[in-house]
């Protein structure tokens, strides 16, 4: 049982969250690559006989599975008239605009439609945008390690309204954990902050469920400039990781960039009971789902709000 304590009467972290410090781990994972590869996705919800519309720094997709499963990803407008690709069919892996039939396999067109490098990592889609990106293309992006065997794996997205650094620097300060969820996290204590030596925060916390607490060690490191990965390295379900991804979708009616928070909880146990829990999986995934969101539509009232005050509020 976790004791209750008044939200004032927790031990302030004002004094420890220092902006040099943040600053400096968001400089240092703006300068890991990305080989250009952006979640865009989960896995699951690019289906077989359905495409799936989506939208990346502005540039309109669609994705969908072709005769094998496997993900296909390429412009977003029909090469033809240019109608949205998304409404269309997919039959046998080969999609159908809607509009006056043309069909496309995903290995181009008499248009000059092309497909774009897609990749399925068995829990999140990926697009890899060379014009985008800038960077020097890679095969595969980079993807952290997670668990071996057995797990639970979750994914739930959340739109806002500000640039992907300002996501990471939300996920980059963890004193704030519970100040501003206290209804997930308490007795939050950082115990190291990063250096050039050792990137990585590693906090010791206990998760809320309900009255009930479960303490672990996490570390927090950044994969890539777009990417936060915290792992559990000590306590109950060691080796399970969160990965945030932050998506840069474009401007929005207002002007302000468009981001989508996709984050991935890939989750496991040692405990006896945990396979119960995974052939339990398709009631306890959405509550993994539903948690995470109720987190991020918190965390992007800092994150928009850390844009309009490093922007001057333009």
């Amino acid at each position: 049982m976790v004791p209750r304590v008044a939200w004032t009467a927790q031990r302030p972290t004002y004094r420890e969250a220092r902006r040099a410090v943040i600053d400096a781990a968001l400089r240092r994972a703006q300068r890991r690559p990305t080989g250009n590869w952006f979640v865009f996705a989960a896995s699951r919800d690019v289906r077989a006989g359905r495409p799936l519309g989506a939208r990346v720094a502005g540039v309109e997709l669609v994705a969908w599975r072709d005769r094998r499963g496997g993900l296909r990803v390429g412009p977003g407008g029909c090469p033809h008239l240019g109608a949205d690709l998304a409404t269309g069919i997919v039959r046998d892996g080969v999609l159908f605009c809607r509009w006056h039939g043309l069909a496309l396999d995903g290995d181009g067109c008499e248009f000059g439609w092309r497909p774009v490098p897609a990749y399925d990592d068995g829990v999140l889609a990926w697009v890899r945008l060379d014009a985008v990106g800038g960077e020097a293309p890679l095969d595969a992006p980079v993807i952290p390690g997670r668990p071996d065997g057995a797990a639970l794996a979750a994914v739930t997205r959340v739109d806002g309204s500000c640039e992907p650094c300002d996501v990471i620097a939300n996920r980059l300060d963890p004193w704030h954990g519970a100040w501003f969820h206290p209804y997930s996290f308490t007795r939050l204590e950082v115990l190291t902050t990063p250096t050039d030596e050792d990137d990585r925060f590693l906090v010791s916390v206990t998760f809320r469920m309900g009255r009930f607490g479960v303490p672990v060690i996490a570390e927090f490191t950044t994969p890539d400039a777009r990417t936060v990965l915290m792992r559990i390295v000590e306590g109950e379900g060691t080796g399970s990781v969160v990965e945030t991804h932050a998506t840069p979708t474009g401007p929005g009616p207002d002007g302000r960039p468009g981001v989508a928070v996709v984050e991935a909880t890939v989750a496991t146990s040692q405990r006896p009971g945990f396979a119960v829990a995974r052939r339990a999986a398709p009631l306890i995934t959405p509550l993994m789902r539903h948690a995470a969101a109720r987190l991020w539509r918190d965390d992007l009232v800092y994150a928009e709000r850390r844009y309009r005050v490093r922007t001057g509020g333009r």
